[in-house]
């Protein structure tokens, strides 16, 4: 777990290398590299946000979709105790179960 911590931190070192002698020896003036960096965040921010947004339906419809199946489920669960029940309360009372005409 250390080791992925230290790939981490070197990771993040080198970005902020790159970063910094990318702005230092960039081709443009310093306002337009400016402008530049504003853009491509604003870019990545609604790129990030419209994701989120994505993730959030689909997750959204994965909970719908499993608590639909937990009450079908539940139904199912339901109508099989109610019929052991019933299956018991007819061998207690010496019927033939029902359906069981033999």
């Amino acid at each position: 777990m250390a080791e992925e911590g230290s790939k981490l931190s070197y990771f993040a070192f080198g970005l902020g290398l790159g970063l910094a002698v990318g702005v230092l020896f960039a081709p443009k003036s310093g306002e337009e590299t400016r402008e530049y960096i504003r853009a491509r965040a604003d870019e990545g921010r609604d790129y990030l946000k419209r994701r989120g947004d994505e993730l959030r339906e689909k997750a959204e419809d994965a909970i719908d979709r499993g608590r639909s199946a937990v009450s079908q489920h539940r139904e199912h669960l339901s109508a099989a105790v109610e019929a052991g029940k019933q299956a018991y309360r007819d061998a207690v009372s010496g019927r033939a179960p029902e359906g069981d005409q033999t």
